[in-house]
């Protein structure tokens, strides 16, 4: 059984009891969050396609830790104009495991 998922703006394919790693929820490490924007469940080889999402259908997931993901560096220059700029970000991310998916 399968779900794909809205969570934080993004779509993901989610099975129970994977691991998943997404943009930063609010929420403590430890705590449950139930999404309900569930676009598409398959179940047994039954497939249930929402428009656009899924009535009833929910996903419940456990925050196992927030994380920052790998440092992306921006390097501007310009030639010639004596222009250079360096500058560096890290996304902050959350870990969440798939608990439960309803249909």
């Amino acid at each position: 059984m399968y779900a794909i998922v809205d969570i934080a703006g993004q779509q993901f394919k989610v099975q129970q009891e994977q691991e998943v790693i997404v943009h930063r929820l609010t929420g403590e490490t430890g705590s449950n969050v139930v999404f309900d924007n569930v676009l598409l469940v398959e179940n047994k080889g039954k497939i249930n396609v929402g428009s656009p999402k899924i009535d009833g259908a929910k996903v419940s997931v456990t925050i196992l830790e927030h994380l920052k993901g790998d440092k992306v560096t921006v390097f501007k220059k310009k030639r010639r104009k004596n222009y250079q700029k360096s500058n560096g970000h890290r996304q902050y991310l959350t870990k969440i495991k798939v608990e439960k998916i309803t249909a």
